[in-house]
């Protein structure tokens, strides 16, 4: 019986790897714009604290979204295929930033643009379909390296382009970079052979649930502070949210191929990732969004009045850490075990987040401690997912980090959230500055998160690998 030869792969060249590299550099760049200007958002756009929060996070929310479908359809019908249309989405999503003139269409646009999420992993997938072991590990790692720099270059140029020029620029020429990559992988990256049909069906009611749970989530947190004044408001979000996540879990239990599994959660090693992933997450989102914040802030003996480009200059360093967090944690895992690098990253940020609490009156206070912030949230987020992968079987290792970037979304969205809605509820009426005690009370808050991770962190195995 002669057996079935796969279809043979084209090989690639330089020229389209390099076309996969320029795609991630202009997709970072476009994914980076928003957290340097985001007080100048706040003020052109007239946003609430609370509202710049929902706007730092919605994209986020998106990627946690798309990324499971796009790896689905990627092996469906061919990683190339897919990742050229997400990235039209992604493509139209800068456009319509561009040209939103006020908060729900921005929102739009990061909405759209939350493809990006989903389709920098089919690169690597359209990387591996065409070249050899050695090579695809060199590609992949350029590409991902790119989408870093990319996110730095962002970073540093949002805040002139949006001073000199107008905040419309920043998002438009990012977005014309992609569309120009996006239509280079198009011409010279050669279609991968879509792989054999699993027999699994999308699971559409379980996203469509996941996708009720989170929005409603984001909209609790976002109305928090004026919730108290409307019982009615705060009732009928809460039990919303109490149906979709039963809806959700029934639906996920049924399901013959579930999105995400909540069964998965019965495991120790499971719920123990999820919980840890949730409480660094929020620790982490709640800094990344107080610190721009005072930064911008001109408040009597606090804040330092930085505009959009010294902000970008500022968070620089925070930015290059969390680049090195990677292969520091992939080291350290390896060497130490994932128990070690999770309690020395929980420890560093809890420490950071309370010395905010305590001293912020000088630029680099926030700039170092942003930066350990920044390091120690990388170190433990790949001892997670490493730990995550390794814990379960080869099978179920899709399931298992589709659960831990779900729950990695919902930590950022609620310490986000959390963090604006404390800056709206307590900045008086008819004024702009936020109370001091705001960012204390924010950072002390984040500290105490995090640090109770030290509580789960005793239980796990060491996770050293011989």
């Amino acid at each position: 019986m002669t057996a079935i030869q796969a279809p043979p792969v084209a090989p690639v060249g330089k020229a389209a790897v390099a076309a996969l590299g320029l795609l991630a550099l202009s997709t970072g760049a476009l994914e980076s714009v928003v957290t340097p200007t985001l007080p100048l958002l706040q003020r052109e756009l007239d946003m609430s604290p609370a509202e710049g929060a929902l706007l730092s996070i919605v994209l986020l929310v998106t990627g946690a979204l798309v990324t499971p479908l796009a790896g689905r359809f990627g092996d469906r019908y061919g990683g190339k295929r897919i990742l050229v249309r997400l990235m039209a989405v992604v493509c139209a999503g800068g456009l319509v930033s561009a040209l939103a003139p006020n908060l729900p269409v921005l929102l739009l646009g990061q909405v759209l643009q939350g493809a990006m999420v989903g389709a920098l992993p089919l690169s690597f997938v359209v990387v591996r379909a065409h070249l050899p072991a050695g090579a695809s590990k060199v590609a992949i790692g350029t590409v991902g390296g790119l989408f870093v720099g990319g996110g730095t270059v962002g970073m540093l140029a949002a805040g002139p382009v949006a001073e000199e020029l107008s905040r419309h620029w920043m998002f438009a020429l990012p977005t014309i970079a992609v569309i120009g990559a996006t239509l280079l992988v198009n011409r010279l990256m050669p279609d991968d052979p879509p792989g054999r049909p699993d027999g699994a069906g999308i699971d559409w009611p379980g996203l469509l649930l996941l996708s009720g749970t989170l929005v409603t989530l984001m909209l609790a947190l976002a109305l928090a502070p004026d919730l108290a004044s409307r019982p009615l408001v705060l009732c009928a979000l809460v039990v919303a949210l109490a149906a979709f996540v039963t809806g959700w879990v029934a639906v996920e239990r049924r399901a013959a191929a579930p999105m995400i599994d909540p069964r998965m959660l019965a495991r120790p090693e499971m719920w123990k990732s999820c919980v840890l992933t949730f409480v660094i997450c929020a620790g982490t989102s709640m800094a990344v969004y107080l610190v721009p914040q005072l930064f911008d802030e001109t408040g009597d003996g606090y804040g330092f009045g930085a505009g959009a480009t010294e902000i970008g200059f500022f968070l620089l360093p925070g930015a290059v850490a969390a680049s090195l967090a990677g292969p520091l944690g992939g080291i350290g895992d390896r060497r130490f075990g994932s128990r070690a690098v999770v309690t020395t990253g929980v420890v560093v940020m809890a420490a950071s987040l309370l010395a905010l609490a305590a001293v912020h009156t000088e630029v680099w206070h926030l700039v170092v401690g942003k930066a350990l912030i920044a390091l120690a949230n990388g170190l433990c987020v790949t001892a997670m997912m490493t730990s995550t992968a390794t814990s379960v079987d080869r099978s179920a290792t899709g399931v298992a980090t589709g659960l831990i970037l779900v729950t990695r979304v919902l930590g950022y969205a609620v310490g986000g959230q959390l963090g604006g809605a404390l800056l709206t509820a307590k900045t008086p009426s008819g004024s702009d500055v936020a109370a001091e005690s705001a960012y204390v009370t924010g950072f002390l808050i984040a500290g105490a998160v995090t640090a109770s991770a030290l509580l789960v962190t005793r239980t796990m195995s060491k996770g050293v690998r011989k």
